[in-house]
Formats: structure tokens, sequence, C-alpha cells
């Protein structure tokens, strides 16, 4: 069983018109939406105790999936060391949509994350750039979004990820919308659509998107905690002058 914890602010549902579209939050509608018998599904939010992510949550949990929007800066700097620790050692992080302005995400990029960005509802057309990508599979050539925010070009992100999709919108931007990256022992998968107005937690390819990511994010071993280890040499050595 793959531990998956889904973390939203849950903030923008408590009101119209977002509460309409997602009135369980955003979160368990994506929970509904990847459940499966090898997914051991959980919701937390940032008004649960700990922000949602108290030790005996994060330290069980496998995948991290992250949604969040209007309350960045509400995230607790200590809060943020824990995940990227985790992340270090083997945990692995899917970040939604406007999660790419998040501390977790700007921590584990080292960049600012900032990209272009209009909010008209205008079409997308996702293109599968990686088809032999994990991510990618059982995912058509292209497939479109009725509406969404625009994202677009340039994404300030390290170039070290691989895109696995590509997206154009009506508009005429383009943009890197999934992207796939390691830190330390974990895996990071960063994915676009999912403006919160719009129901596109409930389209099944960015559903498939979201679950595929999160069966490659998967440790593929134990956890191990990064250190800086002074140890013995494996082999004989030579005397050397700090040994005379």
């Amino acid at each position: 069983m793959i531990r998956v914890t889904i973390w939203n602010e849950f903030r923008h549902e408590k009101k119209e018109p977002v509460r309409s579209v997602y009135p369980e939050g955003l979160h368990r509608a994506i929970a509904a939406g990847i459940a499966a018998s090898d997914l051991e599904i959980r919701c937390v939010a940032l008004d649960d105790p700990d922000q949602g992510l108290p030790d005996e949550v994060l330290n069980t949990t496998d995948v991290l999936v992250w949604w969040g929007h209007c309350a960045h800066k509400a995230v607790a700097d200590e809060l943020v060391d824990r995940v990227q620790q985790r992340v270090l050692s083997g945990m692995g992080l899917i970040v939604l949509h406007s999660g790419h302005f998040s501390k977790v995400f700007q921590r584990m990029m080292g960049t600012s994350c900032s990209l272009r960005w209009r909010q008209v509802g205008e079409r997308e057309r996702i293109w599968t750039v990686a088809p032999n990508h994990p991510v990618a599979q059982g995912l058509p050539e292209s497939f479109a979004l009725p509406h969404e925010e625009m994202y677009g070009e340039r994404f300030d992100v390290p170039d070290d990820g691989k895109i696995v999709f590509l997206s154009w919108f009506e508009g005429g931007d383009v943009f890197r919308s999934g992207l796939a990256y390691e830190r330390g022992l974990g895996r990071i998968f960063y994915f676009a659509p999912g403006h919160e107005t719009f129901p596109t937690y409930y389209d099944g390819n960015v559903l498939r998107v979201i679950a595929n990511a999160v069966r490659w994010a998967a440790p593929r071993g134990p956890f191990v905690v990064p250190e800086c280890v002074k140890t013995p040499p494996a082999e004989a050595m030579r005397e050397t002058p700090e040994q005379r």
C-alpha cells in the first residue's frame, strides 16, 4: 500500500463560487477520483492541528499531495523544514496548480517559481510530450480542458525537470505544465491544471495524471535521513602524512 496524504488549504471552498464546485473540498474530490486498492489515502487541511501534518501524519506518509493558493504565507517555516527533510529522505511530493508558489515547492526548487498568468477561463490543451514516462501512462497524445486559468512561460524553475506535459492556451501562451524532479532520495511532480473555480479535478485525464504521479513518486526503498558521516576507508591504504 502507498500511504498518500492530500494536503489542502481548504479555505476557498468555504465560500462561493468554489463551494458549489467542490462542496467537500478539493482534497476530497481528488481523493475520491484517484481512489484505488493500492492507495491508502487521507485528507488533511491547513486549519487542522499542526497545520494538518503533525509528525505522526508526515512520518507515515509515502507521497504528499499539496494544493495551496491564498494562504501560502500562513504555512509555518518549521513545517516546510520537516516536509523538505522528509522529501530528501525519500517521500514523494506532488504539487498542484497554484502550489507552485507555496513555500514547500519554492524550497525544493530553490527558485522564485514565478510565472505569467491570467484568469479568464480559456481553453487549455495539454500535450503529452514524454509518452514513455510513467506519469504519462494511459494518457492520450493530448487532451483539452474547456476552461482553466492560464499559466504561461517563463516559469522560473530549475532546468533539470523532465517535461512530461506541455500546455497551450486559447490566448496563445504555452507552459511546461507537467514537470518531474528528483531531490535527494525523493521524487517531485508538478502539475499545473486545477484552478479552484473550475471542475478540473473531476476530469478523468487529470485524475489519471495525479494517480500516475503518486505511484511514480512513491518511495523505492526505505527512508534514509541524509547525514554527513565520517567513515573509515573500505580498502587498505598506504600510510598518509597524517598517520606518521
